[in-house]
């Protein structure tokens, strides 16, 4: 008996040993909790097509926020949709006993379930539908309350401008003007209709665009987004008053009819824009009318088919260890986490936004000096930062997920005219002037550009220390518009007439600068002499900066390899001889040591990035089995702004630097601090870092940081694990050019599996898994 017992304790010591040593799968990943949450902040994200949704239960109520895509007010607040509390009785969810909260990654669902009582709830990807589907064992009843704290209108005043385009200088009072809600049959009507002034008007007359604003393309002007909320076994019920965190909000009710095992209801939500006020409501109704000839089975059966098909694109799943802090399995979940997050506003008409995405909740839990309303949010909501931006969109390469670039790439260029309208208002020349602030009508936020201005200042630019002369973080989207083409073979031919104007933009401005100064348009050289200019926010009144250098490098050389028949001859001729007016980049020492500079020179240090670097990520002219790449390596080791600006925090792309230039330990330290769990009960929750909470730049940046440990690419090489630790096990699925998906399992340090697509390019595949920075450096 007693050797039978060993044996036991033996095989399951053994099979304890063998769970711990496994590499998670996604459904490892889903996130559980068995306790209800304390508040907004404790909430689980929940999404698909352009919606999302902040889901928890508090006091044996469920709560969620839910958003959309592009619902900017006349200020360019993206305000929420609103709040739902769904109320039963009798109520199954009294006490923790028995509770579960799980999402359900791989079906793109949230399930509720305690006491023989099950909500499940989920956002149909393809049309603009929420849904909760009650089961109960037994007959309850419920209340499904619509509560809006914009039911009048409300002052904005102080720091809770920093959620609109205004900012810290309002132009007198900022009201938010309250939504039309009201009962209309069983069901609940609720919208937002803007003005026809609206900041629009005043950036346009601010900056001194006013005799082409009929060209103008205009976002905000009788933009109208809202929605219905129905089910089959409810009716209206009232309204009640209320306070939630720092809100006051009026809720109105929606009440079953009568007690039953199964309850269900819809939101359907609508946006338009158009003069006529009437068309949004008839709109909204034929949205209605069609939907209900769908049945609901198959519009969730499509729905899950899309999330099943989106996790098969790529993955990365590491080893299934809870326990530790900081973990390598904390950033297998937290990657999937992240991409799921992305994944919600996959079709959106405006990009997922860095500050916050979909998923802002009352900002007293980031900030407790700030309470305002819930649809507060640093930095903005219409005004889109182009460095962070970047930051969001840049893993969907590696992801594979192309389709869900269209929503940035296309809002760039949606506002390519009004950018250009720009360029000749002020310089009386060509191109596309895109700024580093940027409204979603092109021009620079207000705030930013500055009303208090000297009378003889270029009306062009942005009075602004940060902010001067900082045009070149288009680029990144441009090089994201190619890289549909070398990745997925896309036809990218309506977005290259784009990326000229911006190169136009730089050839002509740079041109006009130097006239304005001397006699000669370019330097001794024949080179551009791009001076004022500036290393992101960091090296201003720069003289050759080397980021916007190294953009227009290699913006220019992959133009240039396109055929006649994607690019006219004219154009193909008018960037050959761009190209010869790009100067080269600049160097300097540290202790003997040749590094990338900054630029050739400048006049102050404002922020803490380090473009010197920018060379390495994201334009790739050095790395890996690439020329000089000891330069690249010194530049990390040895610049002082770079050591003395290091950190994993929000923005910072250290972990990204560090693994393109394949120093394992580095790479791995600084990814493990970036992607470890956020301090909120949803891992994923990052920030505010510099910006705001849910934090998605953070999460972007540290997608990236994870993909290039795992896979880069140098022409048709593809290194599998240039900055991977051999004891992290791991598997994944990630993409690389020439529509090639590379999936691996490594496990002890050795690969145990290995899937190249198309077969052809296993040839190309070389394992850095345990080389020496010494043999990486020696790379061909």
């Amino acid at each position: 008996m007693s050797s039978l017992k060993n044996l036991i304790s033996i095989f399951l010591l053994f099979l304890t040993f063998c769970v711990k040593a496994q590499i998670a799968t996604l459904e490892n990943y889903n996130q559980v909790w068995n306790t209800q949450s304390q508040n907004s902040s404790e909430s689980m994200p929940l999404g698909g097509g352009d919606i999302g949704a902040n889901v928890w239960v508090e006091k044996g109520d469920l709560y969620f926020y839910f958003s959309r895509s592009g619902t900017f007010d006349e200020h360019n607040t993206l305000l929420k949709l609103g709040r739902v509390k769904v109320s039963l009785s009798p109520n199954p969810f009294k006490d923790n006993e028995g509770f579960k909260q799980e999402l359900l990654l791989k079906d793109g669902c949230i399930s509720i379930s305690q006491n023989g009582t099950t909500v499940k709830l989920w956002v149909d990807v393809f049309n603009p539908v929420i849904h909760v589907d009650l089961e109960s064992k037994t007959p309850l009843k419920m209340t499904a309350a619509y509560e809006s704290w914009r039911y009048k209108n409300r002052d904005s005043k102080g720091k809770a401008n920093n959620a609109n385009s205004y900012k810290w200088a309002p132009q007198g009072d900022i009201i938010t003007y309250k939504d039309s809600i009201a009962f209309e049959g069983n069901g609940l009507k609720f919208y937002h209709r803007n003005r026809e002034y609206t900041v629009f008007d005043v950036a346009v007359k601010q900056q001194k665009m006013e005799s082409v604003k009929d060209q103008m393309m205009n976002p905000l002007a009788n933009l109208t987004f809202g929605g219905f909320i129905t089910g089959s076994n409810l009716k209206a019920d009232g309204t009640y008053n209320g306070i939630y965190q720092d809100t006051d909000f009026k809720a109105y009710r929606l009440s079953s009819v009568k007690a039953a095992k199964k309850h269900q209801f819809q939101i359907q939500l609508y946006t338009n824009q158009s003069v006529d006020a009437t068309l949004w409501n008839k709109e909204l109704k034929n949205q209605i009318s069609s939907y209900k000839k769908i049945k609901n089975n198959k519009a969730e059966e499509k729905t899950i088919s899309w999330w099943h098909d989106f996790w098969k694109r790529s993955f990365v799943f590491t080893e299934n260890e809870k326990t530790k802090k900081d973990s390598v399995y904390q950033i297998g979940q937290n990657y999937q986490l992240f991409r799921y997050m992305l994944g919600c506003n996959a079709y959106g008409k405006y990009p997922t936004k860095f500050n916050g995405g979909l998923f802002t909740v009352d900002p007293v839990y980031t900030n407790k000096d700030l309470n305002f309303t819930p649809d507060f949010r640093n930095w903005g909501g219409g005004t889109m930062t182009a460095q962070n931006q970047r930051l969001v969109y840049a893993p969907m390469l590696k992801s594979g997920d192309f389709d869900m670039m269209k929503s940035q790439l296309d809002y760039y260029l949606s506002l390519q005219k009004n950018a250009e309208l720009r360029s000749q208002v002020y310089w009386k020349h060509g191109g596309a002037a895109f700024t580093e602030q940027l409204e979603n009508f092109a021009l620079p936020n207000p705030a930013e550009y500055e009303w208090k201005r000297p009378a003889d200042y270029d009306a062009g630019m942005e009075y602004n220390a940060w902010l001067e002369y900082e045009w070149d973080t288009v680029f990144e989207f441009c090089q994201m518009m190619i890289q549909q083409k070398e990745y997925a073979n896309e036809d990218i031919r309506k977005y290259n007439p784009f990326i000229i104007s911006c190169l136009r933009f730089f050839d002509e401005h740079y041109q006009y600068l130097a006239k304005q100064r001397g006699r000669k348009a370019l330097d001794g050289e024949g080179k551009l002499v791009l001076y004022p200019g500036s290393g992101a926010e960091t090296y201003k009144m720069a003289y050759n900066s080397n980021s916007t250098i190294s953009a227009l490098k290699v913006i220019t050389e992959k133009l240039l390899q396109f055929s006649e028949k994607e690019l006219s001859k004219e154009d193909l001729e008018y960037l050959k001889a761009f190209q010869t007016r790009i100067p080269p980049l600049n160097f300097r020492e540290f202790g003997g040591n040749k590094t990338l500079a900054p630029a050739k020179s400048w006049e102050r240090i404002n922020n803490s990035e380090v473009p010197q670097l920018y060379s390495v990520f994201p334009w790739g002219i050095y790395g890996l089995g690439k020329a000089d790449f000891k330069t690249a390596l010194n530049t990390w080791k040895y610049d002082t702004d770079a050591l003395k600006f290091r950190s994993h925090v929000g923005w910072k792309q250290d972990n990204i630097f560090a693994a393109r230039l394949g120093l394992t330990e580095e790479a791995a330290k600084y990814n493990l601090l970036k992607m470890a769990n956020s301090d909120r009960r949803f891992p994923a929750f990052w920030g505010p870092g510099y910006d705001w909470v849910p934090d998605h730049n953070w999460g972007g940046s540290g997608m990236i940081g994870m993909q290039e440990m795992l896979l880069q690419t140098n022409g048709d090489k593809i290194y599998i694990f240039p900055a991977w630790p051999a004891t992290w096990d791991v598997h994944f699925k990630l993409h690389a050019p020439k529509n090639t998906t590379v999936e691996v399992k490594m496990e002890k340090g050795k690969v145990t599996f290995l899937n190249v697509f198309p077969k052809e390019r296993e040839k190309d595949i070389v394992n850095l898994l345990g080389t020496t920075l010494t043999e990486k450096e020696n790379l061909k």
